[in-house]
């Protein structure tokens, strides 16, 4: 009688090749040491190394006991004592080890930690522990096949765009179906402002892969500034093919970024590549992104026409560098202050990043802005997830009581109304009063 149903164990190998990626034969050698470990519970003696083969095509299995070809260096007799600390010799043990005498009379070019096999009785009856013990040992091996068969696909493509679909949220983090496996997409990589739905369509960039002692986490990022790069690849063919570069990118996700890129063919725009025809391109990635502004410009060697580009989309009307300050003086004129700075100093900030040149902003009028201190100023936004779930718990929280007096005062019939329409109904109260009173005027004219 054979110990396995062939029909259903090789069905049961094609469905784990094709579903998890687990190939048939990393399954096969899980299951002769699976079976390698039942007998040794079931029949085996204390310390004995034992093999196992299994034909998945006949059914057949072979147990062999493996010994190791040892001497005296590598261990002592099992009456010898331990001469001193520094002797790390283990103790022989018959059913392990073999001296290399006897290993020679079995195989004439046994050397020292070779394995002699010898065969053993073939067995296919075990017991309810040595069966649970070899699930066990199968399940291990499968998950540890499994894991090595996530790391090799994802890992080749860290770095690029990968889709999925919303599966849970826990204090923030939102993770991602994505077939295979299982993502995570942290709040501090995620674009502030953006909320997901459960099985919403979501696209990220795998981060990377790390391997842990709990499993393979999958890391996603959509704020990361690859990510943009990445977006504009699949829309510019001038970027895929290597004719446009970027040289330069800096992000406040959510909010604005800027991207410097070069061209290497004179007769290509590289401006004029990323934005597109009518701005489609540009506008396909700021809709994935969420709205989020980007200001493309075209990266120099010259660092005066660099910084000059790079705070667009205001006009510069004289630029004076300072190299042993690494400082930009730069002179705008007085109505496009405000558009160099940027709100809150955004602008600036941005294009003084990107440079990597402090920039101080002159007007026409005498007034200066520093990037420098518009730096100091700007808040520095929490990545710290407890903390930012509590906030939003609590903005949630807020939101629910509005909506919840909001509520009260449509049962009441005083629910709000915007000031237009308040202000014409007021103006139709006194309309009416008007009328009333013309009414009764002439009522006691009658009379």
């Amino acid at each position: 009688m054979a110990l396995f149903d062939l029909k259903t164990l090789n069905s049961a190998l094609e469905e784990l090749q094709t579903e998890r990626g687990i190939s048939r034969d990393s399954v096969i050698d899980a299951l002769a040491t699976a079976l390698a470990a039942a007998y040794r519970r079931e029949y085996g003696k204390r310390g004995q190394i034992i093999r196992a083969t299994f034909n998945p095509e006949t059914g057949d299995m072979e147990f062999r006991q493996a010994k190791i070809v040892v001497d005296n260096t590598l261990v002592r007799k099992e009456d010898e004592e331990q001469t001193s600390d520094e002797d790390h010799r283990s103790r022989f043990n018959p059913e392990q080890h073999i001296m290399i005498e006897d290993a020679r009379r079995i195989k004439r070019d046994a050397g020292l930690d070779e394995e002699i096999s010898f065969p053993l009785e073939t067995r296919e009856d075990f017991g309810r522990i040595a069966a649970q013990a070899a699930k066990q040992v199968i399940m291990q091996k499968v998950r540890e096949a499994e894991r090595a068969s996530i790391i090799e696909e994802y890992g080749e493509r860290e770095g690029e765009i990968v889709t999925g679909h919303v599966q849970r949220f826990e204090r923030g983090n939102l993770f991602v179906d994505l077939g295979r496996a299982t993502a995570i997409l942290p709040y501090d990589e995620q674009i502030p402002g953006e909320r997901y739905r459960q099985g919403e369509r979501v696209r990220a960039l795998l981060l990377r892969v790390d391997e842990g002692v709990r499993g393979t986490f999958i890391r996603l990022s959509r704020s990361h500034p690859r990510f943009l790069t990445k977006l504009f690849e699949t829309e510019v063919p001038e970027m895929a093919s290597g004719v446009v570069e970027v040289k330069g990118i800096v992000r406040e996700p959510g909010s604005r970024a800027k991207i410097a890129v070069h061209s290497t063919d004179d007769h290509v725009d590289p401006v004029g590549a990323l934005v597109g025809q009518r701005g489609v391109r540009g506008a396909v990635v700021t809709s994935e992104l969420g709205g989020e502004k980007i200001d493309v410009v075209e990266w120099s060697e010259v660092a005066a026409d660099y910084v000059k580009e790079a705070l667009k989309p205001a006009q510069v009307l004289s630029l004076e560098l300072h190299e042993d300050e690494n400082r930009a003086e730069v002179m705008v004129a007085e109505d496009q202050l405000s558009l160099a700075i940027g709100r809150g100093g955004q602008n600036v900030r941005l294009a003084a990043r990107l440079t990597g040149w402090k920039i101080d902003i002159r007007s026409a009028g005498g007034e200066t802005v520093s990037s420098e201190k518009i730096a100091e100023e700007k808040p520095v936004q929490s990545t710290e997830v407890e903390n930012v779930s509590a906030e939003e718990n609590a903005l949630d929280e807020a939101k629910q009581d509005i909506a919840g007096d909001d509520d009260e005062a449509k049962d009441t019939g005083e629910e709000n109304l915007e000031p237009q329409a308040q202000d014409r109904d007021v103006a139709s109260e006194e309309v009416e009063e008007q009328q009333e009173e013309e009414s009764e005027d002439k009522e006691k004219d009658a009379q």
